[in-house]
């Protein structure tokens, strides 16, 4: 495989399991992977390789949080975001829509909202999410893809 030119461009959209990764149990050889993984897309959002995107959807379960430390630091994070999506009557129409194929409540609105995005990739480490997308792919207009997957994008199929 050829390795990718390291001024490929992208934007993406993280989803709240992906912000949080760094706060779950390091001990555990995934999770610390996919933390090492997440780490690696925020140098390139921060170096301007990436483009992430915020949203309504994110920032909601975002200020749920109770945990102060956890919840500044993601806020961090989102601070590096160069797009912003607001709720739309279009975006919980198309939610609706989702949760009919399986994904429901903000699983779907979080889908919904990067599909208005037109992001190139929505990212997460939520294994059913993953799996429900992957029954149903042809009906949802973007690529999922896990925390781990996203790496082979950026370093060695842009074309995934």
């Amino acid at each position: 495989m050829k390795l990718l030119n390291t001024l490929l461009f992208m934007r993406i959209y993280l989803d709240n399991c992906v912000l949080n990764r760094p706060f779950d149990d390091q001990t555990q050889e995934r999770i610390y992977l996919e933390t090492q993984a997440f780490l690696i897309l925020l140098k390139k959002i921060e170096d301007k390789e990436i483009e992430m995107t915020n949203s309504d959807a994110i920032q909601y379960e975002t200020d749920r949080l109770t945990e102060w430390e956890r919840k500044e630091k993601i806020i961090s994070y989102l601070n590096l975001a160069k797009e912003y999506i607001f709720s739309s009557k279009q975006i919980e129409e198309r939610a609706l829509e989702i949760e009919k194929l399986g994904i429901i409540g903000m699983d779907a609105l979080h889908i919904a909202t990067a599909e208005v995005a037109n992001v190139d990739y929505f990212i997460t480490c939520d294994d059913i999410l993953l799996k429900r997308y992957k029954r149903n792919k042809d009906k949802i207009n973007l690529k999922i893809l896990s925390l781990l997957e996203i790496l082979g994008v950026i370093y060695y199929d842009k074309n995934n």
